[in-house]
């Protein structure tokens, strides 16, 4: 994995497409099955992640938490809005399909930044945290506006991430923050009181599930941590994507810095293609990944056989076929270097199907 991003695109595409391969195996195995089910056991809520399409924000990786635990959804800089017609049936229907099952939902709402280097914070708000923060406020007077305010099955929560240290920062009422990159490891035992203070009407059994999530991030800062220390980790807070991702279904990309992952969700997918495609422009012209090429990779999942499938191979072509031609139009030398792969994905099994041309 450390030189991936320096290979030949198609060694590169060869080497993703085992890893998609790897995951499901290990996806549908007994172990991960019943890790997953006794995790979902001793933690019943149901947790949403709403997050940028920047390839270095993973986090199940920087929370430790099992593959299949948390439901992306992604967009350029995390901006979404609640009344774009798909987006909103997608969230709504996760919602009361956990709900029917009697499980309460946890919306994390995240932005992102980095510490070091304003330049490597979050491109889509022009690296403006605070633009970033504002909307992220927006988008929880929106989930309220639909599930309720008073968060009895519904919690939308505001949630930093600073990527130098894949650190998260969770937001209270006001001003009031935890910011676990100020938290000691040995101080991990605090983080319980602390967070039912900072989030008093949060029903206990959400912040139990939610308390794992934390005490996983505090172990990984600090193996981020002993990586700088050993400078290990120099690159892995830049830009060095080589993908652009359309649609959903990229839980085995849990790696950092491999792709820009676009969620089908705005009705002007274009803006994000754009930002994408210069994001991959510019990653070529610095050196940070070889100029022979990117993949542009449309996935979408199934839950059943037959009309179902048909439809999200239908939904993927359009998806791959759209983002071409957009970047045919706006980038035709990058489009020039471009390999366009079209699948979906089985999302009981997390087996990702390629289609034919």
């Amino acid at each position: 994995m450390s030189d991936i991003h320096r290979r030949p695109i198609a060694e590169r595409i060869d080497w993703l497409f085992d890893l998609a391969r790897r995951h499901g195996e290990v996806f549908r195995g007994p172990e991960a099955w019943l890790a997953r089910e006794r995790y979902l056991a001793e933690h019943p809520t149901a947790i949403a992640v709403l997050k940028c399409m920047d390839g270095r924000i993973n986090i199940p990786v920087a929370t430790n938490t099992p593959a299949g635990i948390l439901m992306p959804f992604r967009n350029l800089g995390g901006m979404f809005d609640l009344g774009w017609p798909h987006l909103g049936e997608v969230l709504a229907h996760h919602v009361i399909r956990m709900v029917e099952a009697g499980r309460r939902v946890l919306v994390l709402i995240t932005y992102h930044w980095s510490r070091g280097d304003t330049r490597r914070g979050c491109a889509g708000f022009g690296y403006d945290t605070n633009a970033a923060i504002a909307h992220t406020r927006q988008v929880l007077a929106q989930v309220e506006h639909i599930f309720g305010r008073e968060h009895g099955t519904v919690y939308p929560l505001v949630c930093g991430f600073e990527t130098d240290e894949d650190a998260l920062v969770i937001h209270g009422a006001g001003d009031a923050v935890l910011d676990l990159s100020q938290c000691p490891a040995a101080e991990a035992k605090t983080l319980e009181p602390r967070l039912a203070a900072l989030l008093p009407d949060m029903p206990g059994q959400m912040r139990a599930d939610l308390l794992p999530l934390l005490l996983g991030n505090l172990e990984h800062i600090a193996s981020v941590r002993d990586q700088t220390r050993r400078h290990e980790r120099l690159l892995d807070v830049e830009h060095r994507e080589w993908m652009i991702c359309l649609g959903r279904g990229f839980d085995f990309l849990h790696t950092p810095n491999l792709a820009l992952i676009i969620g089908p969700y705005s009705p002007n997918l274009a803006d994000p293609l754009r930002k994408a495609a210069v994001i991959i422009e510019d990653n070529m012209k610095a050196g940070r990944i070889p100029d022979d090429g990117f993949l542009l990779l449309a996935s979408v999942p199934y839950d059943e056989v037959g009309v179902d499938r048909a439809r999200a191979e239908l939904k993927s072509r359009f998806l791959s076929d759209f983002a071409a031609g957009v970047l045919a139009e706006d980038f035709p030398g990058l489009a020039a270097k471009m390999s366009k792969r079209t699948a979906v994905l089985d999302w009981r099994s997390r087996d990702l199907e390629l289609l034919g041309d």
